[in-house]
């Protein structure tokens, strides 16, 4: 059984969102697949089509780079929701200039009021060396801070390194 809400943390092709996939389609549920990415190039277009290809019929897709509440709000407990990913959305914030502790805390904020079983998938960006330049520093304290709010906020956490899940905080299903 699905946690009511799974945080699921990796590097850049850890094979964190194919294993967040298969967690959703072990409930046996209608899932539900809330996209935030936005397509700015041909390499974003290649990642959402291999992302597209591998999901099947039983996937509905809802895209919304911004605002989450409303679609997490609208679900019912029989359509757990894949939000992914939390780097693509916050990336989104900050290129919209918004408030950024307040759209986490609307984030969370819509994750508690979901009535849904939820699993976020959100990208570990603190392993690397310092960027070089100032919107680079600034986006990964900003996505730490982020990855913080949402795994206090799960039941779960994992860690997927080299598509192997390593449990952080609960049990898994």
């Amino acid at each position: 059984m699905l946690s009511q809400g799974s945080f699921i943390l990796g590097g850049a092709a850890s094979g964190k969102s194919l294993w967040a996939e298969n967690l959703i389609l072990s409930s046996n549920l209608n899932p539900i697949y809330l996209a935030t990415g936005r397509i700015e190039d041909q390499e974003v277009q290649l990642r959402v089509n291999v992302h597209k290809e591998r999901r099947d019929a039983r996937w509905t897709t809802i895209e919304e780079p911004l605002d989450l509440g409303p679609a997490l709000r609208s679900l019912t407990p029989q359509t757990p929701v894949l939000v992914d990913c939390a780097t693509m959305w916050l990336s989104n914030q900050m290129m919209a200039e918004a408030d950024l502790d307040l759209a986490t805390q609307e984030l969370v904020q819509a994750l508690r009021d979901c009535r849904a079983p939820w699993v976020i998938v959100s990208n570990e960006v603190g392993h690397g060396i310092v960027p070089d330049n100032r919107l680079a520093r600034a986006f990964r304290e900003a996505q730490g801070r982020l990855n913080i709010a949402l795994a206090a906020e799960a039941d779960l956490a994992v860690m997927v390194i080299a598509g192997l899940p390593q449990v952080l905080k609960g049990q898994l299903p």
